[in-house]
């Protein structure tokens, strides 16, 4: 039986599809590693490292726009209700993978002030809190990649121990520097990197929140707990 067009239009559009999923795990995946190596030059005290991190976040951002254009590709084709939601969360998915990027290339840049003074004990507070976000972002797109709302939602309720451990660091952060005011400077600098990695928690709920629109479209997620104390502090 010959092929008829409407079979190669399909095939085209699963194609695009597949392509846009595999790009989407890519540019997730440089995020992560973005991330990792943040911290790492954190532990290391290592500028020129950092620097190099700084600059990969324009590949990152180069890749969220060439998804975008081929969601508008998707677009055009006009797809039915589970592919509009399918191109509604890549471009959310795309837009949160960027922001994490640029959260791990923030890390990074404040490594470098934060090396101006002696080391702080404080650091590996911020290696475990990243070390958290960094099995968030991880799962959340092994839950893409299988496009499994189930698991989306056990990395979602999964932030609520990045906000514990992020209260925690921010609470010791602020005794430490009452107690001595040279370290209010270098203390500070962790504090803006400890948010930075508990917003990177908050984008990765962000993303298994769309996955699960994926699947389930706007039926209700359950409440997510939540335990960022930071605005409570006195």
């Amino acid at each position: 039986m010959p092929t008829q067009p409407h079979d190669h239009i399909v095939k085209s559009y699963d194609e695009e599809r597949s392509r846009l999923t595999g790009e989407i795990l890519r540019m997730g995946e440089m995020a992560a590693a973005q991330l990792e190596s943040a911290l790492d030059v954190v532990e290391r005290r290592d500028d020129r490292a950092a620097d190099r991190i700084v600059a990969n976040d324009d590949a990152i951002d180069i890749l969220e726009r060439e998804i975008s254009q081929d969601v508008m590709k998707l677009a055009l084709r006009g797809p039915m209700a589970r592919d509009l939601r399918e191109i509604l969360a890549a471009l959310r998915i795309a837009a949160d993978i960027e922001r994490i990027g640029d959260y791990a290339a923030n890390v990074a840049k404040r490594s470098t002030a934060l090396n101006l003074a002696p080391p702080l004990p404080h650091t590996r507070g911020l290696a475990v809190l990243g070390e958290l976000a960094v099995r968030q972002v991880r799962e959340v797109l092994a839950a893409f990649r299988d496009t499994d709302a189930d698991a989306a939602q056990r990395v979602r309720a999964q932030d609520v121990e990045i906000d514990t451990v992020y209260t925690s660091l921010f609470r010791e952060l602020l005794t430490y520097m009452m107690e001595d005011p040279r370290a209010i400077t270098p203390s500070t600098h962790l504090l803006f990197m400890a948010k930075n990695i508990e917003r990177i928690g908050d984008h990765a709920t962000n993303i298994a929140e769309n996955i699960w629109f994926l699947e389930h479209g706007d039926d209700g997620l359950p409440p997510r707990e939540k335990r960022d104390g930071t605005n409570t502090v006195v």
